[in-house]
C-alpha cells in the first residue's frame, strides 16, 4: 500500500523506483566504506586522504537522503536498512585493520567506479519515465566522478 500516489505508470514507477533504490543502497554503503578508511588510514598522505575520505562521505550522504525523499514522494518505499544495503551494494568489502594511504586510495577508486558505473545504467534507465529522478542521478554522478577523478589524481 501506498499512501502517496504517483503520476507515473505502473512499468515507469517500476523502472525508476528500482534505480532509485539502487542508488540508496550504492550511497549508503560508499559512505559506511568512505567512513571505515577514514578511521583507519595511515601514511604519509594521511592528511590529504582523510580529509578527502570526508568530502567523499558527506556527498554521499547528502545525495542519499535526496535520492530517498525522490522515492517517497513518488510513494516508493526507501530501503537504507543495514541488511538490504550489505545484500544489494556493488562495492566491495574493506579490509580490516590499519589501511595504507595507497589503499585507501585505491579502495575509494573503485567503489566510486562501481558506483558511478552503475549511476549511468540508472540515468539511461529513468530518462524517458522521469527525467526529474534522471535529473536528480545526473548531479549526484556528477559529483561522484570528480571525487574519483580527485581520487585517481592521488595515485599517480
Amino acid at each position: 500500500m501506498s499512501v502517496v500516489k504517483s503520476t507515473l505508470s505502473e512499468t515507469d514507477l517500476k523502472t525508476v523506483g528500482d534505480a532509485l533504490q539502487g542508488a540508496l543502497v550504492d550511497l549508503v554503503d560508499l559512505s559506511l566504506v568512505a567512513k571505515q578508511v577514514h578511521w583507519n588510514v595511515v601514511g604519509p598522505r594521511f592528511r590529504s586522504v582523510h580529509l578527502q575520505l570526508d568530502e567523499v562521505v558527506t556527498t554521499a550522504r547528502t545525495h542519499s537522503d535526496t535520492v530517498a525523499e525522490r522515492a517517497s514522494a513518488l510513494g516508493v518505499n526507501p530501503d537504507g536498512r543495514a541488511s538490504t544495503v550489505a545484500s544489494s551494494s556493488a562495492i566491495g568489502t574493506v579490509p580490516e585493520g590499519w589501511i595504507k594511504d595507497e589503499e585507501a586510495v585505491r579502495i575509494l577508486v573503485a567503489a566510486l567506479g562501481a558506483v558511478t558505473t552503475r549511476m549511468r545504467e540508472r540515468i539511461d534507465a529513468t530518462g524517458d519515465p522521469d527525467p526529474v529522478t534522471q535529473d536528480i542521478l545526473i548531479a549526484l554522478t556528477g559529483e561522484l566522478e570528480k571525487h574519483a577523478w580527485m581520487f585517481q589524481a592521488e595515485s599517480v
